[in-house]
């Protein structure tokens, strides 16, 4: 596989990942909003109000406070969803574009909020998960991510880092620490229940489950705190985004899923 071009930006983080070949798209469309991403991730660089480190103090965000104490009540919404864990869909089967990264049935999602648009469906079936995301301004994405045993997805970075993440540790089980981590540029990080874990996905990442059981986090992307102008062109792309082409073919996907999921299930209770 060849090399992506990787310019290396300030505070470390880069505009590619070597080894990883993005998807080639060839719309015009798509070719001239990713030249102005490129433009506007220099300016969340410059004018990050909380800096730019791979790994966030949740003392910046004082909120995250309130995201753990929800984890027992988002932790039994997400013990239903699990129930039909076999069912749900592979990461790359709703956005084809991380086939690149992951291309086994071992990353599972159940996506309550993607790009900002909402699956009203999953919401209903998760409603104080969705009650608590309220909590964090910029909300753009809310889902389960679900590491089955075994599963361990290389290093890579996020498309734009007009975003922070943050993993809420909804099922971890007990490990060496080398065996269940996450890594953050240099920073090697481990997940805890209960707990929230903060970090810019635009620096360089992988994650791994090494063990033979599950790990859950609630996988939430909210918009990076920025300041004038950045603020004004990230809010521009962030809604812009979603009439780019593989973001509509993801939630093309996730629609056609989330029909025949919801279909079965009162097909189920029709039986009964």
């Amino acid at each position: 596989m060849a090399k992506a071009e990787t310019e290396t930006a300030d505070h470390g983080q880069t505009f590619g990942t070597e080894g990883i070949t993005p998807m080639e798209r060839p719309s015009a469309v798509t070719r001239f909003f990713m030249g102005i991403v490129n433009w506007a991730e220099k300016l969340n660089l410059k004018y990050a109000i909380h800096g730019n480190p791979p790994v966030y103090d949740n003392a910046t965000f004082p909120w995250s406070k309130e995201i753990e104490a929800a984890a027992p009540a988002i932790r039994a919404e997400l013990d239903k969803v699990l129930l039909r864990q076999a069912e749900l869909p592979s990461f790359q089967d709703i956005s084809t574009d991380v086939k690149t990264i992951s291309d086994d049935n071992h990353w599972k999602t159940f996506f309550l909020l993607g790009y900002g648009l909402k699956s009203e469906q999953n919401i209903k079936t998760c409603p104080k998960t969705w009650e608590a995301m309220q909590k964090i301004p910029g909300l753009t994405t809310v889902m389960f991510s679900i590491f089955e045993p075994g599963k361990h997805l290389p290093a890579h970075r996020g498309p734009y880092n007009g975003v922070l993440r943050l993993h809420l540790g909804m099922i971890v089980p007990e490990a060496e620490p080398d065996q269940l981590a996450i890594r953050v540029k240099d920073q090697i990080c481990h997940w805890e229940e209960g707990k929230v874990l903060i970090f810019d996905d635009a620096y360089e990442h992988e994650a791994w489950n090494h063990t033979d059981k599950t790990r859950v986090v609630l996988f939430v992307d909210f918009v990076k705190p920025t300041r004038f102008p950045a603020k004004m062109v990230n809010w521009m792309l962030m809604n812009l985004a979603v009439f780019t082409p593989f973001i509509r073919e993801g939630l093309d996907n996730h629609k056609d899923w989330e029909k025949k999921f919801y279909a079965e299930a009162e097909a189920l209770r029709n039986r009964s």
